[in-house]
């Protein structure tokens, strides 16, 4: 077995099982691991140098084939269902077997990394890849120890990573050939079947929205957050497509992170230490920090290149919506050194509303925070993924329910004893359609979003009159600075009034059914904060 790289020396790799791997390969630098990749022509080189690669079946995340071992840590903490997935003990350990079995005469990268930017909750991981671009991954997205914190600090959770191992389905315990199961008492995450980077970083968010709520009353959210000038801490809440990682990349504010923090009483610090951005129609002009931030060292995914150049196009969605860039969080100029900053002063719930409902802004209170939190919402359009032909509604509790063991309402319940602890604005913007659903209104400007985001970071959003939704109880500035005030209220720009009201009931009505089950477990300030249906029932 040949070694290479900088590593500590111990036994690690003998004590996890591993045997007659061909070559160990420790830390290597990123332009190693994109040398390795183009000699073994896993990918390209695109013309801004970062290595573009086509991670095979599977575009995304498997959430069916996400698994945790129930044992006595687990079995009376964990929310079991259709989210957290029940996964044998004696069962993970057959596989777990295969799995280190399968690098025989293989090579092996290693990396050791670590998550949370505050050290009062640092978790050091050691991440083990058959492929190098994922090995670069780890490199992006987590936290990078210096060589004598290597030395130093022992890995307190290992990750697995072999795509091209396919599990036996019923036989190994799996669904299918793929699968990614966590298992708390072990501190192992183990990943099969699937080469997409995305169920190695969010297999790490599961493990610490389990551990920092549980253990240390730190509230783990799945968000970004940025700071200004004055130090004021801003949160952004929101699904894919809602614009999460464009809105809290501003050249005006220090980014925090784009994706996921923790909220200790100290105040918010990043888990990660890169960014893993959707580049589908990408642009300098749209998202300056983003576009800029594909250069070496960048690992783009599932995209294609401009016929006879290596220019990405990234308007090429034939492979998936889902494209994506990692790259490490120092590739924006702004990023905060470390990535902490102080309680929020402002959080933003940020929902792509495809039926033009829902306000462009508007502020709540502590229940209907809590409310909107657990119900997750935005909508998918039409055309982003197969078989949709118009609007649908998706809830995903805390804006991140796969990634949750434990409760919705555990979450919530900390939001917001945090809000009122700290007296803390939470904003719903729609960065949605308006005058219209989808088809008919048109997309929310992002000038405006950004105008309006800016008013209630200024506090000018403090002092101005609000009205209150007939049916969400949302107040509603009447006016916002450089925002024409005829957006404002949704259903002023809706030619046909009794159209509106008609889709908001609708609407209102999803939310209620989304509801029902989280309900026996919600307080009743929260369930007090649902949307009023039967004023137009």
């Amino acid at each position: 077995m040949i070694e290479k790289g900088y590593k500590k020396a111990d036994a690690t790799i003998g004590a996890l099982g591993f045997k007659g791997v061909e070559n160990v390969y420790w830390n290597l630098s990123p332009e190693e691991l994109s040398e390795i990749c183009i000699e073994n022509n896993q990918g390209s080189l695109a013309d801004n140098g970062a290595l573009v690669v086509s991670t095979g079946e599977f575009t995304g995340r498997s959430p069916k084939d996400r698994f945790i071992v129930k044992d006595d840590l687990t079995g009376n903490t964990v929310d079991w269902g259709a989210v957290n997935i029940a996964f044998d003990e004696s069962k993970y350990n057959a596989l777990y077997n295969k799995v280190v079995a399968h690098f025989e005469g293989k090579s092996l990268y290693v990396r050791d990394a670590y998550a949370c930017a505050d050290d009062a909750h640092r978790l050091n991981i050691r991440v083990y890849t058959e492929l190098p671009w994922s090995n670069l991954f780890a490199y992006n997205l987590f936290l990078r120890p210096t060589n004598e914190e290597i030395q130093a600090n022992n890995p307190d959770w290992s990750i697995i990573c072999a795509p091209s191992f396919m599990s036996l389905g019923k036989e190994d315990g799996t669904r299918q050939h793929n699968f990614a199961v966590i298992n708390f008492t072990k501190k192992q995450i183990i990943i099969g079947g699937t080469a997409y980077t995305g169920e190695i970083k969010k297999g790490i968010f599961s493990v610490l929205n389990f551990l920092l709520p549980h253990e240390k009353n730190v509230l783990s959210m799945h968000c970004s957050s940025n700071v200004g000038k004055d130090g004021d801490t801003a949160v952004f809440f929101g699904l894919s497509g809602t614009g999460k990682t464009t809105l809290s990349a501003d050249p005006e504010r220090a980014l925090i992170g784009d994706d996921e923090h923790g909220w200790s009483q100290s105040g918010v610090f990043n888990f990660e230490g890169g960014c893993y951005a959707k580049c589908i129609n990408l642009t300098r002009e749209n998202e300056p920090q983003i576009y800029g931030a594909i250069k070496p060292g960048a690992l783009v995914e599932n995209t294609s290149f401009y016929e006879g150049t290596k220019e990405i196009d990234f308007t090429d969605s034939s492979v998936t919506e889902n494209t994506r860039v990692s790259y490490p969080i120092y590739h924006i100029d702004n990023a905060l050194t470390p990535s902490k900053g102080g309680v929020p002063k402002n959080i933003f719930f940020l929902t792509c509303d495809a039926f033009g409902v829902l306000p462009p802004i508007s502020k709540l209170t502590p229940g209907q925070a809590m409310y909107q939190f657990i119900s997750g919402y935005t909508a998918k359009v039409a055309g982003t993924e197969a078989g949709i032909t118009e609007p649908q509604t998706t809830f995903s509790a805390c804006f991140g329910a796969p990634f949750l063991p434990l409760h919705p309402t555990r979450y919530a319940e900390m939001l917001g004893e945090k809000m009122r602890d700290n007296s803390v604005n939470v904003w719903l913007v729609n960065t949605g359609w308006s005058g219209g659903a989808y088809g008919v209104g048109s997309r929310m400007s992002l000038k405006y979003t950004r105008a309006m985001i800016n008013a209630a970071l200024s506090g000018e959003l403090n002092n101005v009159s609000y009205l209150e939704h007939p049916v969400f109880g949302l107040k509603m500035p009447e006016t916002c600075p450089n925002v024409p005030s005829n957006i404002l209220n949704p259903r002023s720009t809706w030619s046909d009034k009794n159209a509106y009201d008609s889709k908001a009931l609708d609407l209102a009505k999803s939310f209620v059914e989304n509801f029902e089950k989280y309900e026996s477990k919600a307080s009743d300030e929260i369930k007090a904060a649902a949307p009023r249906i039967a004023v137009n029932a």
